[in-house]
């Protein structure tokens, strides 16, 4: 299996920026998709998920409102479109996958697979 994420860079303060994740080698399709990040200095934060079964969305509160997850099915694809940025989004983002429901949000322990992050910095 392999989750490959891209779109990260550096934008400025109330920009907007579009992660994808591609991912590959399942032989099963229960699986549900998440984002993680990571900030300098601070605890891993589980950022919003996409559930297999009902297409259910979950959103940390503090990117409720601004963030919107999405998951293509025909081209193995999970998006995470990022709007109004702010500094604190500044983060090392990382897609991730796992047999279950999207508790795994709550718990990266939880998570299956890991993609290798990518970079998001928010700077004017």
């Amino acid at each position: 299996v392999q989750l490959q994420a891209s779109g990260g860079g550096l934008v400025q303060p109330g920009d907007s920026l579009r992660l994808s994740c591609a991912a590959s080698g399942f032989t099963r399709d229960d699986y549900s998709l998440g984002w993680f990040r990571q900030a300098p200095g601070k605890e891993r934060e589980g950022v919003s998920c996409i559930s297999y079964s009902d297409g259910g969305t979950l959103y940390a509160n503090s990117v409720k409102g601004r963030f919107t997850i999405s998951r293509d099915n025909a081209k193995n694809t999970l998006y995470l479109q990022m709007n109004k940025l702010k500094p604190e989004d500044t983060a090392v983002y990382y897609c991730a996958a796992a047999f279950s429901s999207c508790s795994f949000l709550a718990n990266g322990n939880w998570v299956n697979y890991w993609g290798e992050g990518t970079l998001v910095t928010v700077s004017s």
